[in-house]
């Protein structure tokens, strides 16, 4: 996620934020200018329009924006109330009950950053036609007596126990699956690469090309994950994966070096907007590109850039005492994988 100036000011800004601490700016992400923006009322009530009056769009807040659950702007004309990510949420849990509201808030935090890098791949709609959403649906439910919610995706559906939002059952779930990595904003990207495998896989017919990539799909599913919870990963699973779970089925592979790929966009982004240069031993001083400006990266460029801005990040977690940020050390058979990611959402969308 790239930092953001303030339009009026100049500030720094964090997509987050609602307000310039500079300038005092109330603020708004426009998904359709896909900008983080100082506004101020317009000429019909209710209506923003961006400060300086040069943009002559008219914007209003998401129903959201009341309970300070969401910091996006609605086309003035758009007949949805809601924004473009807060409407792809389709169920939520009792929000009667404090620590639901609270989880909902941090789970919509990270499925806006999703929304961002999706948007930015050209993989969802920003202003889609009608007041519908585009892109994966999400159902965030709790626990019930004898009803217990499991995280997965099906038919379109992306489900996630609100239980997640919880730092410590996350670090419990983490350690009781052996994983050395699991975040909110992780779970999400991985449950979305389900998705887009049935939007650029399965229905595009490209199941040969899938297969040699990352092995038979049509494996039973429940037996396999069954196996790998029983049994762990194989022998010598990091020459060909990204994780251990990735072992476990196609699919999950698939989803796994989905969500390692939005991990790669997302840091060289970030590490672009603060002009980030590298100079690790063995590689050449040079300044991170943004993956999104102008002509797609071809993907050995972003690998010459993303391997040693990893070995950066996490040399500074280190040095706060923190575990790796970026706790993995893919092999050249799981970044062939990732190869395979890139050239599938490059061929698919133009980058917005």
């Amino acid at each position: 996620m790239r930092i953001f100036r303030c339009d009026h000011c100049g500030n720094a800004l964090f997509f987050e934020n609602v307000r310039c601490l500079r300038c005092s700016s109330e603020l708004a992400f426009l998904p359709d200018r896909m900008a983080l923006c100082a506004i101020e009322p317009a000429e019909v009530a209710g209506t923003w329009r961006r400060k300086g009056g040069a943009d002559p769009g008219r914007w209003r807040p998401c129903e959201h924006t009341r309970t300070r659950a969401c910091n996006f702007g609605v086309a003035a004309d758009d007949p949805n109330p809601l924004c473009v990510s807060c409407r792809q949420t389709r169920r939520l849990p009792d929000l009667s009950i404090p620590d639901n509201r609270r989880r909902w808030f941090r789970i919509e935090v990270a499925k806006r950053r999703l929304f961002f890098t999706l948007a930015r791949l050209g993989l969802v709609d920003t202003r889609p036609a009608g007041g519908e959403s585009t892109g994966p649906r999400f159902h965030f439910l709790a626990n019930l007596p004898h009803e217990p919610v499991l995280t997965g995706h099906s038919d379109g559906v992306i489900t996630l126990n609100v239980a997640e939002a919880d730092d410590d059952e996350r670090v419990r779930r983490r350690l009781a699956l052996h994983e050395p990595y699991r975040t909110l904003l992780g779970h999400l990207r991985h449950e979305s690469g389900h998705f887009y495998w049935e939007q650029l896989i399965d229905q595009a017919g490209r199941h040969e090309d899938f297969r040699r990539a990352f092995g038979d799909e049509r494996a039973d599913y429940a037996a396999a994950l069954d196996r790998h919870y029983t049994h762990g990963p194989p022998a010598g699973w990091q020459e060909r994966h990204v994780s251990a779970y990735a072992t476990s089925h196609p699919w999950e592979d698939w989803a796994e070096t989905w969500a390692h790929y939005l991990h790669l966009v997302d840091l060289m982004e970030t590490a672009s907007s603060f002009q980030t240069q590298l100079a690790l031993p063995g590689f050449e001083t040079e300044q991170v590109p943004d993956p999104f400006a102008g002509a797609p990266l071809d993907f050995d460029s972003l690998l010459r850039h993303w391997l040693p801005l990893t070995v950066l990040v996490n040399s500074l977690t280190r040095s706060l005492g923190q575990e790796d940020a970026y706790p993995f050390a893919p092999s050249p058979a799981a970044l062939d994988k990732l190869h395979f990611v890139h050239d599938l959402i490059h061929a698919q969308a133009a980058p917005r």
